[in-house]
């Protein structure tokens, strides 16, 4: 892959999941000044229901796959030392790997 078309993919990237994850962002705001759940158990029936729990598996790779392009554009762009880019690019990159698995505990927990 060319170096346009892998900077066109993450343009792409950036651009779409900025899309999703800004509706999403106004619904749960709307939803949680409108409708706010009284209870945890009321927040676990409504993390469960099916279009809600759907939206938050979308969410969650959506927003580390924002997150991971534009740490690496930032990274890229502005640090010059290539071991540490690399570096710290490795430690984003299991920070984010890391916290998607997390997320996805909680989500798996929430079904249960």
């Amino acid at each position: 892959m060319s170096r346009r078309a892998s900077g066109l993919k993450a343009w792409l990237i950036q651009r779409l999941s900025a899309v999703y994850l800004g509706l999403f962002g106004v619904y749960l705001l709307l939803f949680f000044a409108f409708a706010p759940p009284q209870d945890h158990a009321q927040l676990v029936a409504w993390a469960s229901s099916p279009w809600v729990a759907l939206g938050l598996l979308v969410f969650i790779p959506l927003l580390l796959a924002h997150a991971w392009v534009g740490i690496r554009d930032v990274l890229i762009d502005y640090l010059k030392p290539i071991g540490l880019r690399v570096g710290l690019l490795s430690l984003m990159a299991l920070m984010f790997l890391a916290s998607g698995l997390w997320a996805l505990q909680a989500l798996i927990l929430v079904q249960i």
